[in-house]
């Protein structure tokens, strides 16, 4: 099966942020049919939403991986709701979130799913982060 080159950004600012960061790295890994070939540098950032809630740290990951889209989706939110994730209000805080930012060159817009991530132009850090994991794609 094919291997398609797939960006995934990580973020938290609920507790331990390095060890929710270096579990869902550890989890993207050990996934069926994908490999993790580089991740970036991690930068703290101040959250987007609201205020009064903690800095984030971010990370973005570059994987290799013959998984479908969603089901690629389905094992991101599942690291998140094992690592104590509550969806509540939007861009609130979080112990850990995962994004898939680009997914190779498609293009998928499905009431789950939309990629390339809508947000990629208007976060800075995901930008920097993309052009760090760049050089490493094949």
């Amino acid at each position: 099966m094919a291997r398609e080159v797939v960006f995934v950004a990580l973020g938290s600012n609920v507790g331990d942020r390095d060890a929710h960061l270096a579990f869902a790295r550890q989890c993207l890994a050990a996934l069926p049919d994908t490999e993790l070939k580089a991740e970036s540098t991690i930068e703290e950032t101040v959250p987007i939403g609201p205020v009064g809630q903690g800095p984030y740290l971010n990370q973005m990951v570059l994987l290799e991986s013959a998984l479908d889209p969603e089901v690629l989706l389905d094992a991101c939110l599942a690291i998140e709701e094992e690592r104590g994730r509550v969806r509540g209000e939007r861009w609130g805080p979080r112990t850990l979130d995962l994004d898939v930012v680009r997914f190779g060159d498609r293009v998928i817009r499905t009431p789950r799913l939309i990629v390339p991530h809508p947000e990629l132009p208007h976060r800075d850090f995901w930008q920097r982060e993309l052009a760090e994991l760049e050089t490493h794609a094949e």
